[in-house]
């Protein structure tokens, strides 16, 4: 499969659930090992997917800028580090 024909990234939330899927199977310990070795480098591939979208989300997060008396006066980006 070229990579024009690479199937589109899941969605957070699709690939959370893999993700929980996978640890699952590996926590029952009913795969063999080829298959758990399997398993656990998709569970890698997805936990970096999720890691970037949520680093993405977070850097289009805008926080609130208080005021000296605590009150709200507008809104600044989101300092990511």
């Amino acid at each position: 499969m070229s990579a024009a024909e690479k199937a589109p990234e899941p969605s957070f939330e699709t690939a959370m659930r893999e993700l929980e899927e996978i640890v699952s199977a590996l926590e029952k310990g009913n795969v063999d090992l080829d298959k758990s070795i399997a398993l656990y480098e998709r569970g890698e591939i997805l936990k970096k997917h999720c890691d970037g979208l949520l680093k993405s989300a977070e850097a289009r997060i805008e926080k609130i800028v208080q005021g000296a008396d605590g009150a709200a006066k507008g809104v600044a980006p989101l300092d990511v580090e």
